[in-house]
């Protein structure tokens, strides 16, 4: 086989599943077992104690100093029990990744002696250096350290003989450095601007608990042949590669039959996730070929959240013992599907009703609809914010093409779902409503289950979709970080929700009855919000050119997106509900923009060093072998057969030639527009020179690379290409 080609990774190369030893019990019988949860917590803790902890968990309050010794003595106990030696305090700094530093149990006495020792000042705060963590301009060299809190809300954990804690991180001066504290506070305001609403029709809701459902896209590829691709091993795609003669074009890859190493490597993490209390519960063969996806149960956002970025870590070094890679980059194959990180969200109560789901009386589906249409005004209002959310140097090459939505925000509802709200624009008036205008209304709302029940339809170019029950986020990036894009979700529904009653309370205080009122406003959201919806499809030309007529946006640049943050809009919104400050604010736009020109530059560094070390090389290597034969058969035959013998082979000199010109002449001209973009020192024109000036080089380079992968001999090729990647579990 070709993949033999590379010697020194011959050895590496396995095609037998790794023999793992699983459970013989139920994944219910070992299910949490390495959490310090509720159940767990009433074993080790007072009741007193307990109560202020599980209290404190449900409010989103502060634990008492004194209490938080009394939690660090039993997570402690508990923690030694399962082994633990160590502990960290475990959070989400503004990258593709979580961040711990370990410190043991063990302490000195005077004398020497050692003992384990945890209390509650270790428990609830720790100074790492945040200097080293992405920050902005917010850092001075005499405030270089930061603070790790702990966050009740989502329970430690244990990995390899460590106790986890998930905590928020600040900077010296205050300002969040994470995405977990801005989740936790948009959650806050979420659950007491719905409880106002929900408080319309029943005032025993005492709690809105924001719910996620993520779905986790991923590739699997081979460590010998991940190792023989720089570009995969440094940027986690491929900077170059022909197409694979089969791609996804049989469909033959979507929910067939796992390969049977697969399977080994998806049952081993899963069982490591089941320990850790992640609800992973299924598991398949996506579109691409070495494609698949695994999704959970809904759990609440927080904690949802936690477990993504947990199971991430779990999938990376559970694939190193299967030798496997695996790749969580939105595009890490041209010409096949990319990556997503689908966010199924809504809303539940404290009295077990889904509010992004109809009931069985016009009552309760006026309910769904009130949260149902302030969502959809909310992404109206804040379509922008949310892209630049998810918008990043690898989501750019996945939004709009292979099943990804494009960069246009819409909102799709399904066609009978849009009749209906159409039809409830055009039966409500600012007027009085007649009794006979009220019973067809009523009527109306009472089949919407009936009109859902038949609506399966779910778009796959629909960034914000709704389907049955949630609202699916899709244009999130696999590597992405789900608090980012649902903290701006959960503050813009806030935000809408609290205007939403203001107005009808209004109505209400003008002597117009509350369903009455309700009913106006929702109209007048139908309205404001109508221009967003969209049912057809998001890849057309027809619908870019439409979505301009309707004033959305679609901005393909990230640098250009992510100006969004910085917006008045975008600070007047956060700022209201102390979210994120300005300073908070202009903190993540400069990371953002710091991040992709610093991925760019990466690319564009890997990109250079493979073109003239490895491919340049290879191919006048093989034009030299080419023109020995040719000189060889000159030799041997006559002028006529000699011309007809070499003709293709000259043409094919001529060819490498010309590429081999055009990516030496191509490098170099990006190698210096890099250099002039490097000397530049404003952040914002930087990443401006890198996007206009540096990125356009990599598909010109691309393409002549490419082409020489078609011409020069298989077994000279010296990167794995991509039908053994795509093919080879």
């Amino acid at each position: 086989m070709a993949i033999f080609r590379f010697k020194a990774l011959e050895k590496l190369f396995i095609r037998e599943p790794i023999k793992v030893d699983f459970p013989s019990e139920k994944v219910s019988d070992y299910f949490g077992t390495n959490v310090f949860n509720l159940e767990t917590m009433q074993r080790y803790l007072s009741n007193n104690v307990f109560g202020n902890v599980k209290k404190a968990t449900k409010s989103g309050k502060r634990i008492d100093r004194k209490i938080a010794d009394h939690v660090a003595n039993g997570m402690k106990e508990w923690a030694i029990s399962r082994g633990a030696t160590h502990y960290t305090h475990w959070f989400h700094p503004l990258t593709d990744s979580t961040a711990e530093k370990h410190d043991a149990f063990f302490e000195l006495d005077r004398n020497g002696k050692s003992f384990e020792s945890f209390h509650g000042e270790l428990l609830a705060q720790q100074e790492p250096d945040a200097s080293s963590f992405p920050n902005g301009s917010i850092r001075n060299t005499f405030e270089a350290r930061g603070y790790t809190a702990w966050d009740p809300s989502s329970p430690a954990f244990v990995i390899d003989k460590t106790l986890f804690i998930p905590t928020i991180f600040i900077s010296y001066t205050g300002e969040t450095l994470d995405y977990k504290a801005p989740l936790l506070k948009s959650l806050n305001i979420l659950d007491k601007a719905a409880v106002k609403v929900c408080h319309y029709f029943d005032k025993n809701v005492k709690k809105v608990i924001a719910t996620l459902g993520w779905e986790q896209e991923y590739f699997l590829v081979d460590e010998a042949l991940y190792l023989a691709r720089p570009d995969l091993v440094l940027t986690k795609r491929t900077l170059m590669g022909h197409t694979s003669a089969k791609g996804q074009q049989l469909d033959d890859h979507y929910f067939s039959s796992i390969p049977e190493r697969v399977i080994a490597y998806m049952k081993d993490f899963e069982i490591e996730a089941h320990k850790l209390g992640i609800p992973v519960k299924t598991r398949h063969n996506e579109v691409a070929p070495n494609q698949f996806e695994c999704a959970p149960i809904f759990e609440e956002v927080n904690l949802a959240n936690d477990h993504n970025q947990l199971l991430m870590d779990i999938m990376r070094k559970t694939a190193q013992k299967h030798k496997f890679k695996v790749l969580f980059h939105e595009k890490p194959f041209k010409g096949i599907n990319g990556s997503g990180k689908h966010n199924n969200w809504s809303m539940a109560t404290d009295t077990y009703v889904n509010l992004l789901k109809p009931g069985r009386t016009p009552k309760k589906n006026l309910q769904f609809l009130i949260f149902l249409i302030n969502t959809i005004k909310a992404v109206n209002d804040y379509g922008d914010l949310l892209r630049a959310s998810i918008m990043s140097a690898g989501n750019q090459h996945r939004l709009g093409s292979n099943e990804a939505p494009p960069s246009i925000i819409s909102v799709f509802l399904g066609k009978e779902l849009n009749k209906m709200l159409n039809k409830l624009e055009k039966s409500v008036s600012n007027k009085k409503m007649t009794a006979d205008e009220k019973k067809s209304l009523q009527l109306d709302i009472g089949k919407i289950p009936e009109i859902l029940l038949d609506n399966t339809d779910r778009n796959r170019t629909s960034p914000f979709a709704f389907t049955g029950n949630r609202f699916e986020f899709r244009a999130v990036g696999s590597t992405g970080n789900c608090g980012g894009p649902i903290t701006i979700l959960n503050t813009a529904v806030a935000d809408r929700l609290n205007l939403f009653t203001d107005e009808v309370d209004k109505l209400i205080d003008d002597n117009i009855k509350k369903e009455d009122a309700i009913f106006q406003v929702l109209r007048n959201y139908i309205i404001d919000s109508k221009n967003i919806r969209f049912e057809g499809n998001g890849y057309s030309q027809k619908w870019i050119k439409e979505a301009t007529k309707r004033g959305l946006s679609n901005i393909t640049s990230p640098p250009e997106s992510f100006k969004e943050y910085i917006s008045e809009k975008t600070a007047k919104l956060f700022e209201k509900y102390n979210i994120l400050s300005k300073r908070e604010l202009n903190l993540r736009y400069e990371v953002k923009i710091e991040e992709f020109t610093k991925k760019i530059q990466l690319e564009s560094r890997v990109l250079g060093d493979l073109a003239m070390n490895h491919i340049i090389p290879t191919a006048v290597n093989y034009q030299k072998m080419l023109v020995d034969s040719i000189k060889a058969i000159k030799e041997v035959f006559d002028v006529d057969e000699y011309i007809k013998l070499t003709a293709r082979r000259k043409e094919v000199v001529k060819n490498i030639a010309h590429h081999t010109t055009s990516i030496s002449k191509k490098v170099q001209l990006m190698i210096k527009e890099r250099k002039k973009s490097n000397k530049i020192e404003d952040i914002i024109d930087k990443v401006d020179a890198y996007y206009e000036n540096v990125i356009p080089f990599f598909d010109e380079i691309r393409y002549n690379i490419d082409k020489l992968e078609l011409i020069v001999d298989n077994e000279l090729w010296p990167l794995p290409k991509y039908r053994e990647l795509l093919f080879n579990r």
